[in-house]
């Protein structure tokens, strides 16, 4: 009896800590949601400024349903403040997980948590000051002369928010390829070997994840590709124990070739 509940109070513990860490980051979401509320038409305006330089003279956003003025800013704001939180709940995770890392672990975790925030804020700009001023600059020229072009409020916070989204992720492919590789899960040489599978996947992958349109899909999956090349570079640094010592991946893979 008495093992059973040293055996149970570790782990008692452990759910309350994260417990704990999840609150902590729920409200910190909730305190930058608060102070951001005030500002949620702003920056409502703000992500709408790539589709409405575009809009052809005449054109506007324009509200479909009843409530989508007030609730389209609010959502937006909530999405911002998650985005903002993002470094706070990943160091919260980090925190958690932590104690239980060697230090080797430790040394390879830090930068690595560091790339991913910087890698998902690059992606979501790069959706922002690249991806949606092309993809608007195309949608609002090839439609006919005679429609005019007014789209719904809640429609384009909808579509924006998924492609930053998408795009965020997206831009992780370095570091979970180097994960792959550093974990021995694969290799430089056969990841090398799959590139037109992966090549052809990034395409698929950007279709089923980005509106219905070629065009988006292919903004999505060049990227997609150049990170996963990327990746690769990085995981070439990787060491491995090939005969009792360690050589780089790119070793390894030089001398297989």
């Amino acid at each position: 009896m008495s093992t059973d509940s040293s055996n149970q109070a570790p782990l008692v513990a452990h759910l309350i800590e994260l417990r704990n860490r999840l609150l902590k980051c729920v409200l910190a979401i909730l305190i930058l949601f608060l102070g951001l509320y005030s500002f949620a038409n702003d920056l409502y305006l703000i992500v709408s400024e790539p589709l409405r330089l575009l809009l052809p003279a005449g054109s506007s956003l324009i509200a479909t349903e009843v409530a989508s003025p007030f609730l389209a800013p609010l959502k937006l704001t909530f999405a911002v403040a998650v985005l903002i939180s993002v470094p706070y709940t990943l160091f919260q995770a980090w925190s958690f997980i932590a104690p239980a890392l060697y230090k080797n672990e430790k040394q390879i975790a830090i930068p690595l948590l560091i790339s991913s925030i910087f890698l998902f804020y690059a992606g979501v700009l790069f959706a922002y000051f690249v991806v949606l001023p092309l993809i608007f600059g195309f949608f609002t020229t090839v439609g006919p002369g005679e429609v005019t072009v007014m789209t719904d409020i809640n429609n384009y916070l909808n579509f924006v928010l998924k492609l930053f989204f998408a795009f965020g992720v997206t831009f992780e492919i370095p570091v979970a390829t180097y994960l792959l590789i550093k974990a021995g899960v694969t290799t430089v040489a056969t990841l090398s070997k799959k590139r037109p599978y992966i090549f052809l996947g990034c395409f698929v992958v950007g279709m089923l994840i980005t509106p219905p349109d070629i065009f988006s899909q292919t903004l999505l999956a060049i990227p997609m590709w150049m990170l996963f090349e990327l990746g690769l570079i990085a995981g070439r640094t990787v060491k491995v124990v090939v005969d009792g010592s360690e050589e780089k991946e790119e070793e390894v893979t030089n001398r297989a070739s």
